[in-house]
């Protein structure tokens, strides 16, 4: 793996999937936080992840692997393995189960339409929740627009663009900078931002709020206000595949009474507006100890917070 300074990966709840994507009995094979693994969904309806190599002759569980009930059944030899616990559960031809027949089971949550697992360098059980998104399923709000890119870059890299205000001059060619505050909430686990700025809408111009809030590295919302009687929402979950390489997924929806006048062209622009950071983040290094002005006060409080979700490094 090419060193660009990246650090490891930092602890939270990440997407691996869309709950869409996964049908009861279907077996994917995924890979995050430098693992192989399994995504699998049983026959009860429930996703499931393990770690993906049988400890028996090492078989890929999800290279022909089958969901068996509320298992995964190893393409090998059949073993089966026990979706919640990761315990082997069955040797079709052995009465006795090795104690050592097991693979690591992961903490999953299915919650905004996407599937998420708990990731812990020290191997911690989760310390909060998700947070659910009360616009999904509320009949005032439109159905769900998903949007998903990967991006060649450390999850950190991507999530301190939102409190880089100055680049949204330079990269997204916006008429000026926008004034952005933030706060902290939850043991300063939570990151709140908002942005002000003034806008062109197909119903007039209004002065607007970029609202954001953040939990960890990997969750956030994204809601725009300011134009009376309209919503604009998004839940969005950027999870590391590796220290160089992450997947950022969105899930978009508007106030019914907005998609066909201004709701469609936010998600939109939105989703085009990544793109533009796309050159960048393809071809930059992570500066572990980057040298800052004083106008940099934002990326300042972000790089502090920031530091509370990496284990200590053994």
């Amino acid at each position: 793996m090419e060193d660009r300074g990246s650090p490891g990966i930092p602890n939270g709840w990440y997407a691996v999937g869309w709950s869409k994507d996964l049908g009861v009995g279907d077996v994917q094979r995924i890979r995050y936080f430098e693992n192989d693994m399994v995504l699998f969904r049983t026959r009860s309806g429930v996703a499931r992840v393990l770690d993906a190599y049988c400890p028996h002759l090492g078989a890929h569980l999800a290279e022909g692997g089958r969901v068996q009930g509320e298992s995964v059944r190893c393409p090998f030899h059949g073993w089966e393995y026990d979706g919640k616990s990761g315990e082997c559960a069955k040797i079709p031809y052995c009465a006795r189960i090795p104690a050592k027949a097991r693979v690591r089971a992961w903490d999953v949550c299915e919650l905004n339409h996407m599937i998420f697992v708990w990731h812990h360098a020290e191997g911690k059980a989760p310390s909060w929740e998700v947070p659910a998104a009360t616009q999904y399923g509320d009949a005032d709000w439109s159905p769900v627009r998903t949007f998903e890119i990967e991006v060649p870059v450390h999850i950190q890299d991507m999530a301190e663009n939102n409190l880089d205000p100055v680049h949204f001059e330079y990269v997204h060619k916006m008429s000026g900078t926008p004034d952005t505050e933030i706060s902290f909430e939850k043991d300063g686990r939570v990151l709140n931002a908002v942005s002000y700025s003034t806008q062109e809408t197909p119903v007039g111009t209004f002065d607007m709020q970029l609202l954001r809030e953040t939990w960890g590295l990997g969750l956030g919302t994204v809601e725009s206000s300011g134009i009376p009687g309209v919503g604009l929402f998004m839940f969005t979950s950027t999870s590391p595949i590796d220290r160089n390489t992450t997947v950022s997924r969105w899930a978009l929806t508007t106030t019914n009474n907005s998609v066909d006048i201004a709701g469609e062209e936010w998600m939109d622009n939105i989703t085009k507006g990544v793109y533009d950071d796309m050159r960048i983040w393809t071809n930059k290094v992570h500066r572990a100890e980057p040298v800052f002005c004083e106008a940099d006060a934002l990326l300042v409080e972000f790089r502090k917070w920031a530091k509370q979700f990496y284990s200590p490094v053994a």
